[in-house]
C-alpha cells in the first residue's frame, strides 16, 4: 500500500513519460552489470531535473519506502540492485553539461553524461578527464562517484575522488544540498569525500564539479610479453622500484588474451604467457627518458617480445583490446563472475600462484585481466550455469579469491565497490566497532535507511538468505517456458 501511495504522488508531480509500471519494462532494470543477481523494482522513474528527484525522494521519505539511484547499469557489484517493493530512479535522461570553465579547468555536468563525454566536450581545448574505467563509452559520472572508480590510468593520476570537486546532493530526506565546492579545499567536514565511493547509500547526486587536466605534451606506449604472469609482475615492481610512475601499467595473462585478440584483433601475442601494457605520459623530454628505462627494464625482467605503439591509431588499437577483456569473456565461457580484489603489488606472483591452485581445485577456469601497477587484480572465474553445480562453485571461489587478497594484505575492492556483491565479505576486512563507526555515519545522512538499502554493509538477511546466480528453472532450460 505504501508504494502505492509514493506511485500515485509520483504520478501527480512528473509527466507520465517518467514513470515505468509495466512487469515487462520493469524487468529491464533488474539488475546491473552482475546479472547473478536480480529483482524487480516495483516502480521506475526517469527524473530530468533535480526538482523531480528530490520530489520522488521525498515521497519515499514521506512513506518509508526504499528507492535506489541508477545510472548506466554497468556496474560490477550489484550496487544498483533494486529493492522488490521499492522505487528505482534512473538518471539517465540528465545528461546535460552544465558549464564549462575553461580558464579554471572546470566543468559542472549531471550525471547521466558518460565519463567518455566530458573528455570529449572539452577535447578541441586540449584538455581531457583522467578516471577512465574500461566502460567509459557507456558509463556515467553519476556511477563513477558512487562507486569511486577507477580505471586504467588510475596509478598515476587518482580515482574518482581525486577530480571530483563538488556535488550537488538530493538527501535522503528530499532536500537538495551543496558538497564541496569550485576549490581544491572547502572548510568544514569533507561530506564530499563521505559522498564519493558510497554507493547511493547517503544520497543522490545530480550535478558534478569535475576537474579537468590539459593533455599530455607526449604519451608512448609498449606491450611486453613474459613467459608468465610472475615474471611480468617483477618487471611491474622492478619499474615502480626505478622511480618511475607510468601512467598505466596494465597485465593481461593468457586466457584473458585470448579472448580480447579474438573479439579485437589487437596484436596482442597468443601464445605468450603474461602481457604487460605500459603508458606514459608527460612532457616529451621526461617521457623520452622514462621510456628508455622501462624498455630496458622490461628485457632485463625477461620480457620475450617488446612492441612499441608507432602512434595513436596504434596505441588506440592497444587499448581497445585492454579494455574488452570483460565483454570478450563471452568467446570463453557462457557465464562468469568478475573480482575486483587489491593485494600489495609484490605478491602479486604469490597471489596469482594461489587462484590458480584454488581454480584447479574447484574444476574452473580464471582468467586474469588486472591494473598491475596499483595491484587491483580482476580475476574472472568462468563457468556454465547450465552445468550442475558449477555457478554455486563459481561463486563460492569468487568469494574465496576475495577473502585471499584481504588475507594477504590487501582489500576486498579497488574500484568496483562493495554492493550486493561483497558486503557479506566486509567482516573479513573490517573489525565489528570500525563497521558500527561506518554505519553511524551512514545513519546521520539516512536515518530510515531508505537509499539503497541491502548495500556495502552486512545484514542478516542479505549474507544468510543470499539471492545467489539466478538458475533457470527447468522447464526454462527445457525450452517450454521462457522467462518474463
Amino acid at each position: 500500500m505504501t508504494l502505492d501511495l509514493v506511485r500515485r504522488e509520483v504520478a501527480a508531480a512528473l509527466p507520465d513519460d517518467c514513470l515505468v509500471t509495466r512487469p515487462a519494462q520493469l524487468r529491464t532494470y533488474e539488475c546491473d552489470g552482475l546479472t547473478g543477481y536480480r529483482v524487480a523494482p516495483g516502480l521506475v522513474v526517469l527524473p530530468t531535473t533535480t526538482a523531480q528527484v528530490a520530489a520522488v525522494v521525498r515521497a519515499c521519505a514521506r512513506h518509508g519506502v526504499p528507492f535506489v539511484a541508477r545510472g548506466a547499469g554497468s556496474g560490477l557489484s550489484g550496487g544498483a540492485l533494486p529493492v522488490a517493493e521499492g522505487v528505482l530512479i534512473g538518471l539517465s535522461r540528465m545528461r546535460r553539461i552544465v558549464s564549462v570553465d575553461l580558464v579554471n579547468q572546470r566543468m559542472v555536468v549531471e550525471p547521466g553524461v558518460t565519463n567518455a563525454e566530458i573528455s570529449k566536450a572539452v577535447a578541441a581545448h586540449g584538455l581531457y578527464y583522467a578516471p577512465d574505467p574500461s566502460s567509459q563509452i557507456v558509463c556515467t559520472i553519476g556511477g563513477n562517484v558512487a562507486e569511486n572508480s577507477g580505471g586504467a590510468h588510475c596509478l598515476k593520476y587518482g580515482f574518482t575522488t581525486h577530480h571530483v570537486l563538488g556535488l550537488e546532493v538530493v538527501t535522503p530526506g528530499g532536500d537538495v544540498v551543496q558538497l564541496g565546492g569550485d576549490g581544491v579545499d572547502v572548510p568544514g567536514y569533507d561530506l564530499r569525500g563521505v559522498f564519493v565511493g558510497a554507493e547511493g547509500t547517503v544520497g543522490i547526486a545530480t550535478k558534478v564539479t569535475v576537474r579537468l587536466l590539459r593533455v599530455p605534451e607526449a604519451v608512448r606506449t609498449l606491450v611486453a610479453d613474459f613467459s608468465d604472469p610472475a615474471t611480468a609482475g617483477d618487471a611491474v615492481s622492478a619499474i615502480i622500484a626505478d622511480g618511475i610512475v607510468p601512467a598505466a601499467v596494465e597485465m593481461l595473462d593468457t586466457l584473458a588474451i585470448e579472448a580480447c585478440e579474438a573479439a579485437t584483433g589487437a596484436g596482442y601475442s597468443t601464445d605468450t604467457g603474461a602481457a604487460l601494457v605500459v603508458e606514459l605520459d608527460g612532457p616529451d623530454a621526461e617521457v623520452a627518458a622514462e621510456f628508455e628505462a622501462v624498455e630496458r627494464i622490461c628485457r632485463d625482467t625477461g620480457a620475450t617480445r617488446i612492441r612499441i605503439a608507432g602512434d595513436a591509431a596504434e596505441r588506440a588499437l592497444i587499448w581497445k583490446g585492454r579494455k574488452a577483456a570483460f565483454a570478450a569473456m563471452g568467446r570463453l565461457s557462457p557465464d562468469y563472475f568478475v573480482q575486483d580484489g587489491v593485494i600489495p603489488r609484490q605478491r602479486l606472483g604469490e597471489a596469482l600462484a594461489r587462484i590458480a591452485e584454488m581454480a584447479s581445485a574447484e574444476g574452473l577456469r580464471v582468467a586474469n585481466v588486472f591494473h598491475a601497477g596499483d595491484g587491483n587484480l580482476h580475476p574472472l572465474v568462468l563457468y556454465d550455469a547450465a552445468r550442475q553445480g558449477e555457478a554455486d562453485r563459481a561463486e563460492q571461489l569468487a568469494t574465496a579469491i576475495v577473502v585471499l587478497c584481504v588475507e594477504m594484505g590487501g582489500s576486498i575492492t579497488g574500484e568496483h565497490g562493495v554492493g550486493t556483491d561483497k558486503a557479506c565479505s566486509m567482516p573479513k576486512m573490517f573489525s565489528e566497532g570500525e563497521l558500527a563507526v561506518m554505519a553511524r555515519v551512514r545513519a546521520a545522512f539516512d536515518p530510515d535507511g531508505i537509499a539503497n538499502p541491502g548495500k556495502v554493509f552486512p545484514t542478516p538477511r542479505l549474507c544468510g538468505e543470499r539471492p545467489g546466480p539466478y538458475r533457470p528453472h527447468p522447464l526454462e532450460a527445457a525450452g517450454l517456458v521462457e522467462r518474463l
